[in-house]
């Protein structure tokens, strides 16, 4: 099979939220496509629809009062929104599995740490007891737990931050998944912790030959982990490329919003540069592009406030949203969830400016 083969494919993701107020778009109309052994960061602020994407993969968005509307959702060819529920468990944990941003509210508090991977095991591969617990313990060191047939038999509260946050990367690959998704992996951890993990989940993605998609907010991750990255803002991609690419020359105002607002070694500035305004409240977006109100550029400009812009590919495999872009008028609209974004990370003695 080709490397560069889409192990997922989202094509016009549409998840809605139903509620007394009103209907809250979280996701409308997300494309991409995620190529096996990739690692795709998926970035934005705190409520862009991020983690609704995820869900909706996972086929875990709460109903009532959420619901997929709209869209297409392929892992390997399958159509997951197609699936009967009964299916799609057999599908979490054996072909994709999840893990979280606090494992103190994934984890059950009530049932030891090896009891819940058993778990796991047991369902996905009908494995007997003794061989399940030694499955258990075995992952469990794998992800850098010491003593883990001591750490098998205690429960989450004894765990500190980091030892949980590896039990649920162990609990998510006990079944050996093709996709992982890492839904914020690292937010709740020190900075010490969190290069642990980022480094464990890059040996394991080597050592596995697995695909992550990694949900973040914070560039340093991306730029440490990610091979591609698709930002997303009020519930739509704004621009999608290569790690390279992206951080190299990022072609639409909210990415560039979002680096400028980064401390740089060697600068010296009384305060970080903000992007301006706020979030829109997800029960009333703007008109036209959701970013205009914020925009430097298309704040007064008609078109951006009446007509919303649609993902075109700007250079070779490098999509942005945005009226105002060098070139949008001639580019072609193209498909992100046609084929995955190639990456070829460079050479050790060529490396990146």
């Amino acid at each position: 099979m080709s490397e560069n083969a889409a192990i997922l494919t989202v094509r016009g993701l549409q998840t809605h939220f139903f509620t007394m107020d009103g209907v809250v778009k979280a996701v409308d109309g997300v494309s991409f496509a995620v190529g096996r052994r990739q690692t795709f960061a998926l970035v934005g602020e705190s409520g862009c629809g991020k983690s609704v994407t995820a869900l909706s993969i996972m086929r875990l968005v709460p109903h009532p009062p959420g619901r997929i509307v709209a869209g297409e959702v392929l892992l390997d060819g399958t159509s997951l929104l197609a699936l009967r529920e009964r299916q799609m468990r057999q599908v979490r944990g054996a072909k994709v599995s999840m893990i979280f941003q606090e494992p103190m509210t994934s984890l059950n508090p009530v049932y030891t740490v090896g009891n819940q991977i058993v778990e796991a095991i047991r369902l996905h591969q009908r494995l007997p007891g003794r061989r399940a617990r030694d499955q258990a313990v075995a992952v469990l060191s794998q992800v850098g737990i010491p003593d883990p047939a001591q750490r098998y038999k205690e429960y989450p509260h004894q765990l500190s931050g980091g030892m949980r946050q590896r039990a649920m990367i162990a609990m998510a690959l006990s079944c050996d998944p093709d996709l992982l998704i890492a839904d914020e992996p690292t937010t709740a951890l020190d900075v010490t912790i969190e290069a642990q993990i980022l480094d464990l989940l890059k040996r394991l993605k080597a050592e596995r030959g697995l695909t992550i998609m990694l949900i973040t907010h914070d560039l340093a991750v991306v730029a440490e982990t990610a091979d591609v990255v698709a930002v997303m803002y009020a519930s739509k991609l704004v621009e999608l490329a290569d790690v390279q690419a992206l951080f190299q020359r990022p072609l639409h105002p909210y990415t560039q919003g979002l680096f400028r607002s980064l401390p740089r070694l060697g600068q010296k500035k009384r305060r970080l540069e903000t992007i301006p305004g706020s979030v829109p409240n997800p029960l009333a977006f703007p008109a036209g592009c959701k970013f205009h109100p914020r925009c430097l550029i298309g704040a007064g400009l008609e078109r951006c406030q009446t007509a919303e812009p649609p993902l075109r590919l700007l250079q070779p495999n490098h999509y942005a949203a945005c009226w105002e872009c060098p070139g949008y008028a001639e580019a072609p609209a193209g498909d992100p969830a046609a084929a995955p974004i190639p990456y070829h990370p460079p050479e050790q003695n060529e490396p990146a400016d």
